[in-house]
């Protein structure tokens, strides 16, 4: 009997407040900001919310946090949306903050009739000095004692567009002397003449993140509202709004991100590699993000199973990129479709094998017999890797070599007799004999081989370009070392091998498909491709080429 799996410590937050009736159901949300695409790290996020949703029969909302009109376009909020639905996950409601505009301002209006909430005309870097220093208490700005009334009137002024950027604040009225700086009179709402992609121009004041999340919650009576752990700061004050305005009490929940090696995950550094070409856009196979990850062939399940497997902590820890492709290999390993292609091609002709026969040989699509088998064209001319000859063999060399005999996969036993060179003196052409009693699957030649290589027809295989990806990074954690990040970037992280040779089954491949390339890697095919050139990325290698998983 398998051991049951031990609770995350926000499961036994959950479940103790379902004992205590201190919530009959819960319902969380996955809140991102619509000014980039989605990475990796959110992906821990998606399947904590929606997972500890679906675990206690709860509820998840999506609710974009639009309350920054200069930064976020209508574009990201469909690349999320997308990356979500990828992922395998549905959202109860899809919100926005600023569906709540009206509310955060009526919200706001109350704490200044309360005199919890005052104008002021300061500059920011006024504000900033009045704010002191962690170790020094902060000092009243000398518009904190304006009157009620005053205060009522200029922000309605605010709110109709009599002042410019910058010019005026609306600040909470709490303690400049709190220990917390988060605490000391934090902006709530500010100035911005920008066109809203959902409000357009209703609005020039828009609410602070601080101000705008917590009552968003609390309308949408989250019970559990999960963050990483650089918000505990804001929980302070994500509580004070709650109890001030005397509204739904949502509790805020920190838990670590995801930091993994030879990855960065900053939106700022993410864009830099965008605009400055490092990479070639947001769905770069390189790039952390989802639609990257998707892009380079990882599966939904892979992540969702690598999310699991690096749990819920209250700590942060880096986590070795192996562990991803670890997961990924695991579930390729069993469900991507096994074929061969050449990607370094050298020419073998068969002088004993009659040169106008073609015959289509059976080989299985994967190592599961429900996966079915695929017809192969054979012929005396045959495409093999260069890599699989040599001269000269190496001890215990089981592959191609004058005189050796191998097996060729699926196909027939074969006997290396003579090999031409090219002017430049590269090998050009092998010569080889078969041993037509050597059939794979009907063998009764008696002829025993140690290598099986890979092989194509030359007359019927397809041509592509395939794209060989690899960490964007050199070194482990390019955010920790000194100088510019950009100059850690991998110069190998891409090669692109122009023409290569691959079964013509796969000119019907589609993009959702997922393919093993015997023993070169898993392949996909890549969005770039047409009808006249197809276009494969490897998604990961056969084996981890950069060091052992951590156990």
């Amino acid at each position: 009997m398998s051991e049951e799996k031990s609770l995350n410590f926000i499961e036994e937050i959950i479940e103790a407040d379902l004992a205590s009736n201190k919530c009959t159901s819960i319902s969380t949300r996955f809140p991102p900001e619509p000014n980039g695409y989605l990475h990796i790290g959110h992906s821990k996020s998606i399947c904590l919310n929606f997972g500890l949703a679906t675990k206690y029969g709860g509820t998840t909302n999506l609710r974009f946090d639009d309350t920054n009109p200069v930064t976020e376009e209508t574009e990201y909020v469909e690349s999320i949306k997308a990356d979500i639905k990828w992922l395998g996950f549905n959202w109860t409601n899809e919100l926005y903050a600023s569906d709540y505009f009206d509310n955060l301002y009526a919200f706001a209006l109350e704490l200044i009739e309360k005199g919890l909430a005052y104008v002021d005309d300061s500059t920011s870097e006024e504000i900033a000095i009045l704010k002191g220093t962690p170790t020094e208490p902060g000092k009243p700005s000398e518009f904190r004692s304006r009157s009620i009334e005053e205060n009522l009137t200029l922000f309605t002024e605010m709110k109709n567009g009599v002042y410019k950027d910058g010019e005026k604040v609306l600040r909470a009225k709490i303690d400049m002397t709190h220990t917390n700086m988060l605490m000391r009179d934090p902006i709530i709402y500010r100035i911005k003449h920008a066109h809203h992609h959902r409000t357009a121009n209703k609005w020039c004041i828009y609410p602070m993140y601080d101000f705008a999340h917590g009552q968003s919650d609390s309308i949408e009576k989250i019970t559990h509202s999960i963050c990483t752990l650089e918000f505990i700061p804001h929980r302070e004050l994500y509580e004070w709004f709650i109890e001030k305005l005397n509204i739904f009490p949502s509790q805020q929940y920190e838990f670590a991100r995801l930091n993994m090696t030879y990855t960065v995950m900053s939106k700022r550094k993410l864009l830099q590699l965008v605009n400055e070409g490092f990479v070639h856009g947001w769905d770069d196979p390189r790039m952390p993000t989802i639609s990257g990850l998707r892009r380079k062939g990882y599966t939904p399940l892979s992540i969702r199973n690598f999310c699991e497997k690096i749990g819920v902590a209250r700590r942060e820890n880096m986590i070795d990129l192996s562990l991803l492709e670890f997961c990924l290999r695991e579930d390729l390993n069993v469900t991507a479709k096994r074929v061969m292609s050449v990607l370094d091609p050298i020419k073998l002709v068969i002088t004993n094998y009659d040169a106008e026969k073609t015959e289509e040989l059976t080989a299985e699509n994967g190592p599961d017999e429900t996966m079915g088998t695929r017809s192969i064209p054979f012929s005396n001319t045959l495409w093999i890797e260069r890599e699989d000859f040599m001269e000269v063999p190496a001890k215990k060399w089981f592959r191609l070599a004058p005189g050796s005999v191998v097996r060729l996969k699926n196909a027939y036993i074969v006997k290396c007799e003579s090999f031409e060179k090219d002017v430049n003196g590269e090998i050009s052409t092998i010569y080889c004999t078969y041993y037509p009693e050597s059939k794979s699957g009907n063998d009764t030649s008696g002829i025993s081989v140690k290598g099986t290589i890979h092989w194509l027809s030359a007359a019927q295989a397809a041509t592509a370009e395939i794209r060989l990806y690899d960490r964007l990074f050199k070194v482990e954690n390019p955010s920790a070392e000194e100088g510019d990040f950009k100059s850690f970037i991998n110069p190998d992280s891409l090669t692109i091998i122009s023409k290569a040779y691959i079964e013509p089954s796969l000119a019907e491949a589609h993009l959702e498909e997922r393919f093993q390339f015997i023993r070169k890697g898993y392949f996909c095919l890549d969005k770039d491709s047409t009808s006249e050139k197809l276009v494969f990325n490897r998604t990961v290698t056969l084996k981890d080429a950069w060091g052992k998983i951590a156990e």
